[in-house]
């Protein structure tokens, strides 16, 4: 039924295409010029000509020109003819299998959904594409031009949103950085300012213009971006704008933004311009904090920017006691003791090498003449030990967390250091183990990655199995058709193993019970005779041992050896795990045993088979005898015949008899023996003095051809009788074709004189 259905259409186009032939050559070729669907009928001298029956055939008359097209046409509707037939052919195949087996799964790929068609814009409103090509701007830089949509343009088309993910938004970071620099601001110079004399009335307007800059950073700070800041209530992101702003406003942070902005400044029409009057701008110290806290989350080393902020911790502590240094010298008076700062050279850069000497304690200070520089001299140092102390320990603290994974896989490559020399483990395994190590941590950064993923949930070990995984295992030609999340749990199984070059993955004979795909490096697969010569050489996405996790029986054997070609990187499926899983997917699990089944008779069938027509023989195997003549052979030796047959068998017997006596005089010639019956042949051929009968060589030897036989009417009987008339032989044909009857007579004297 499907062949009927699918033949009919190809009948009616082709009746079609031979009726427009029909009038194109009767016509002289005027739709020669058509768009080629349907073609002319050839000549009849072409060896491709299509038969159809009741059709004229053309005229012998026409040009040479008209003939050589015909000829080319038909050629071509032969092939098209062919391929169609081949189509519907596998189509029909794919059909009767999917009526027969339900359960097969088509190769074919889900169609993709059509693309839908833009909605028509609203009257009034010019096409997107037509947009484009206005805002079509080039601009020349030296030799090449390019497009760049004005800066002005993206500006005012730019809408800020209206909230904001606190820790994955890179805008809300950004802005962090210029609020972080704007609070840096205050805490390092206000200080300065108050100790040393470098604010001074020219230079007035440049502090008060940087000061107001950052209070305009503080402000925008709380008016537009904490008040969009979402937050997490009851486990649901909140991202509406008034309960956005009510959470910002009973925080706790907005108190300190509050004290922040003081206005204090307005007390400079009273006291002048005093820089402690700036001072609160200090307390916003949350936003560093999370300015830290955002920047380490996205920075792949963020244990260099913990130092960085550890030792600005350090230089912090020292430019305030710098600043403090100066400001006691001047109370006391520059100059007036050996202790205090004389007032010579860069009065920051002498303070600051007195604050490090107090701090780290290094010594070489002069004593302090009065009270108060005693005083101030015993806070310095209590407080530089305490600061000194605190920053050492957070520095170990920073530079052990960066280290910690190098420390881990030195100290597990020293512990099995350890064992193999207690073992006496030779030198050649000592070091691919060491290589081993060495590869693993350059390549992965650790040593076992499942120990990381451990901590996440199930949800999230899926996801990053699937982003890692899941493009090369739904290649698999086992898997496909299989349920999703039935992949998805055998993604979570994969363990990754590291192969060092010519390390062996699999052996030939073993049992498999792993299915292994390639994440880096190639893999050679070795056979011939000697199991050395290369096969095919697989590379990174390939897939090979998936047959192995379903075979029956315990597993199928290999059949060749699988050996790293330098470093590779395998993922690692054991047979064990895919049960588990396919014991909650029992449909996925009968389709996987029908593939696997069908794979394995394919790899199984024999690709040459001895025999075959086109497979010629070197040498032919020799022709049995046949058993007539076998039969005609011992009837005459019971017979004691003289004639043909029995001079036969006579010189039959004597040959063999020759041939063994030939072995076993050449075996014991001279007094010496041989073991094989080529070296005592070989010995033979050089003593001159030994001229035995040479055995027939089977080289030389004609294999007997079978000759035509005539027919004999079935019945017909052929009597022969042996000269003495004791033995009659008798070869009937049978009714069956290559058949006959063979019988033997013995006379009853002859019978006497045997018993006799």
């Amino acid at each position: 039924a499907p062949n009927s259905l699918c033949l009919s259409p190809l009948l009616q186009g082709l009746s079609h295409c031979l009726t427009v032939g029909v009038e194109d050559v009767d016509g002289g070729g005027d739709a020669a010029e058509d768009d080629g669907t349907c073609l002319p009928l050839p000549t009849p001298g072409d060896p491709h000509m299509l038969v159809v029956p009741g059709a004229a055939p053309a005229s012998p008359s026409l040009p040479e020109r008209i003939g050589s097209a015909t000829s080319q046409s038909s050629a071509i509707i032969n092939d098209r003819l062919q391929e169609l037939v081949k189509l519907f052919k596998e189509r029909t195949e794919k059909v009767k299998e999917k009526l027969t087996d339900p359960d097969v799964t088509s190769d074919d790929e889900s169609p993709s959904p059509a693309p839908t068609a833009p909605p028509p814009p609203p009257p009034g409103e010019v096409p997107p594409g037509d947009k484009a090509a206005g805002d079509e701007h080039y601009c020349e830089m030296l030799c090449c031009a390019f497009k760049c949509r004005p800066w002005l343009d993206r500006l005012k088309s730019y809408q800020f949103p209206s909230s904001i993910d606190p820790l994955t938004n890179l805008m809300y970071v950004l802005w962090l950085f210029f609020v972080v620099l704007a609070w840096n601001w205050n805490c390092w110079l206000i200080p300065v300012r108050w100790a040393f004399p470098y604010q001074t009335p020219s230079n007035i307007h440049f502090w008060l213009l940087v000061d107001y800059l950052c209070d305009l950073i503080y402000l925008l700070d709380v008016i537009v971006f904490q008040t969009r800041l979402q937050f997490v209530r009851g486990g649901d992101i909140i991202s509406d704008k008034k309960a956005m702003k009510e959470n910002y406003l009973h925080s706790q942070r907005f108190k300190m933004d509050v004290v922040c902005l003081l206005p204090l400044d307005f007390f400079y029409f009273k006291v002048g311009v005093n820089p402690l009057l700036r001072f609160p701008r200090c307390l916003k110290y949350m936003a560093f904090f999370e300015f830290n806290n955002r920047l380490e989350a996205i920075l792949s080393k963020a244990y260099i920017y913990r130092v960085i902020r550890t030792t600005a911790y350090l230089l912090y502590s020292l430019h305030v006691n710098s600043c403090l240094y100066y400001w006691a010298s001047a109370y006391e008076g520059l100059g007036s003791t050996t202790w205090v700062y004389d007032g010579e050279g860069n009065s920051y850069i002498r303070c600051y090498y007195w604050a490090v000497k107090t701090l780290i304690t290094i010594g070489g200070l002069p004593d302090p003449k009065t009270l108060f520089e005693i005083v101030f001299q015993l806070l310095n140092y209590f407080t530089g030990v305490f600061a000194f102390s605190v920053m050492i320990g957070q520095m170990r603290d920073v530079v052990g967390a960066a280290t910690a994974g190098q420390t881990y896989y030195r100290s597990c490559m020293d512990s099995t250091i350890k064992y193999m020399n207690f073992y006496k483990i030779p030198k050649t395994v000592q070091n691919r183990v060491k290589t081993w190590y060495e590869y693993t941590w350059h390549s992965q950064g650790m040593l076992d990655e499942s120990e990381l993923l451990v901590q996440l949930p199930d949800k999230m070990r899926l996801d990053i199995a699937i982003d890692v995984n899941y493009n090369i295992v739904s290649k698999v030609a086992l898997f496909q058709g299989c349920d999703r999340q039935m992949i998805f749990d055998m993604l979570k199984r994969l363990r990754s193993v590291v192969y060092l070059p010519n390390d062996y993955v699999c052996k030939k004979g073993e049992i498999g019970r792993e299915m292994y795909i390639i994440q880096a490096g190639q893999v050679q697969v070795l056979g011939g005779p000697d199991g050395k010569t290369v096969l095919v050489t697989l590379k990174a996405g390939s897939v090979f041992g998936e047959i192995s996790l379903l075979a029956a029986g315990g597993g199928n054997r290999r059949t060749a050896n699988v050996v790293a070609h330098g470093f590779a990187n395998l993922f690692i499926l054991d047979k064990k795990d895919l049960n588990e899983i396919l014991v909650h997917y029992p449909e996925s699990q009968k389709l996987l045993r029908k593939k696997a089944k069908k794979m394995l008779k394919n790899n199984n069938k024999p690709k040459d088979v001895k025999g075959q027509p086109g497979s010629p023989l070197i040498i032919p195997p020799k022709a049995d005898t046949p058993k007539l003549f076998q039969a005609a052979l011992a009837a005459m030796g019971k017979a004691g015949g003289k004639g043909r047959l029995a001079h036969l068998r006579w010189k039959l017997q004597e040959l063999k008899a020759m041939q063994t006596a030939q072995v076993s005089v050449g075996r014991t010639c001279h007094g010496q023996k041989f073991p094989d019956d080529d070296f005592a042949f070989f010995w033979i051929l050089q003593d001159p003095s030994f001229s035995p009968i040479p055995p027939k060589s089977p080289v030389h030897r004609r294999s007997p051809t079978a000759s035509p036989k005539a027919s004999t009417p079935p019945g017909e009987e052929i009597f022969s009788k042996s000269s003495d008339n004791l033995v009659a032989i008798r070869v009937i044909s049978a009714a069956q074709e290559d058949e006959e009857i063979l019988a033997a007579e013995i006379s009853q004297k002859e019978e006497e004189e045997e018993g006799k």
